[in-house]
């Protein structure tokens, strides 16, 4: 595997918490389904867990991998087809419908009687089951623990506010020895309102970084054509491996990076910015 490890604590823009008091509420998020707002969703799945998939499992058999605010995405077959059971919540009942049909799997639905007014969606496989209801009711439906957690398009859409009880409820969903990929971006937050939310690296760590070890594995620049509606020219999406802090191997058998010091990645006119990979995944 090439060396793409990058240590956090990158220079930040210059306002971080502009979107800090920006909500957007359940409601809203579900106009965005009806309205087919979905623009987070990625047809072909996210191709840097691609890249780590083998490594973030480890060979490992028969896990439990939890997909939070999971959408309708591609990557939830990927792991049931490798035989893992997958868990999802999405507060969008039409995202869950979309995502069995677009695979071609057939489900049944039930209430979820801990949580009034929610429900659960099964694959006939029993491996897929999908929570529909609010991510922060879920610890009352009592799903168990996870040996894999995938967050892409998770932390970056809960409003700011919410940030700490999320990575609490993240951790309490924990077996020990997990492992946790997540998706963060970068872009001047006082040019777009979110979400998706800028998340510093400094972030990142305050919500984790007390019991876990954090790993940036790799810095990607995924600035597309519809983001200049945003108002801003650059994007960079952090992959960042979250791991319990006794771990002291690596996703990969990379050596662990140091988490302080410096750096910036600057972008150069017609060019990636040094030391990026280019995808175009956001």
């Amino acid at each position: 595997m090439a060396d793409t490890r990058a240590v956090l604590d990158s220079e930040e823009y210059p306002d971080t918490e502009v979107q800090k008091d920006r909500v957007l509420t359940l409601e809203e998020w579900q106009e965005k389904w009806v309205n087919h707002n979905t623009g987070f969703h990625q047809e072909q799945g996210h191709q840097l867990l691609k890249k780590y998939l083998d490594t973030f499992l480890k060979g490992e058999k028969a896990l439990r991998v939890f997909f939070p605010l999971c959408g309708k995405a591609v990557e939830m077959k990927w792991f049931a087809d490798r035989g893992h059971s997958v868990v999802g919540v999405e507060i969008s009942e039409l995202g869950i419908r979309e995502f069995f049909m677009e695979q071609n799997l057939s489900y049944s639905e039930e209430p979820i009687m801990e949580i009034p007014g929610a429900k659960i969606f099964k694959s006939s496989s029993g491996n897929i089951s999908l929570y529909c209801c609010n991510l922060f009711d879920l610890p009352r439906a009592n799903i168990g623990k996870f040996d894999r957690i995938w967050d892409r398009g998770a932390l970056v859409a809960v409003n700011p506010s919410d940030r700490k009880r999320y990575s609490d409820v993240m951790l309490s969903l924990t077996r020990p020895g997990f492992q946790y990929l997540l998706s963060v971006l970068s872009y001047d937050p006082t040019k777009h309102a979110g979400p998706p939310f800028y998340v510093t690296d400094g972030e990142v760590k305050e919500l984790f970084g007390s019991v876990c070890n954090i790993q940036c594995l790799e810095k990607a620049d995924v600035f597309e054509e519809r983001h200049k509606s945003w108002g801003i020219d650059q994007i960079i999406e952090r992959f960042i491996w979250i791991y319990l802090a006794e771990r002291r191997q690596p996703l990969g058998a990379v050596p662990p990076v140091a988490t302080r010091g410096q750096h910036r990645i600057k972008k150069k006119a017609g060019s990636s910015p040094s030391g990026v990979a280019r995808h175009s995944q956001q």
